[in-house]
């Protein structure tokens, strides 16, 4: 009984462990994607991103439109490479089952007083976890700008 007590220990200690390890890989995904939108990084921006991924976005007039990574990624192009543009991003959240996980991160900006939150949904390929969808919504009071 104490073998099959310290084979389940080891098992789920070894389960643990691989989820951590899963759990940081995709959290440098997010982290590009975080810091290539903040400091308008286009390439670090693109890489987290599966080349046919598709973004869900409401734009300004409300208007829902669906984005290529190439297209949104432009949204930066015009902006100064390395230079802070005022996106603070936080994970918020992250759930992996085997090679596909969902991921929750919070996007503000204080100065604008705009909080966003951003669902995504990732895969594991042979060349890591990429970003294969992304929705966002507005949560902050719109009408305090």
């Amino acid at each position: 009984m104490k073998n099959y007590i310290v084979l389940l220990f080891t098992i789920f200690t070894f389960q643990f462990a691989i989820a951590q390890s899963e759990c940081a890989m995709i959290e440098k995904t997010l982290q590009n994607y975080i810091e290539g939108s903040s400091y308008n990084k286009l390439k670090m921006l693109e890489s987290a991103f599966s080349e046919n991924a598709t973004l869900y976005l409401t734009n300004k007039e409300g208007e829902f439109n669906v984005f290529t990574p190439k297209a949104y990624v432009a949204f930066f192009k015009n902006s100064e490479y390395g230079k802070f543009n005022g996106r603070h991003g936080k994970i918020l959240a992250i759930e992996v089952i085997k090679d596909i996980a969902n991921a929750k991160v919070e996007i503000s900006f204080p100065k604008k007083k705009m909080v966003y939150i951003d669902l995504f949904l990732l895969k594991k390929t042979k060349n890591g976890w990429n970003i294969i969808s992304k929705t966002a919504t507005r949560v902050d009071n719109e009408k305090s700008n």
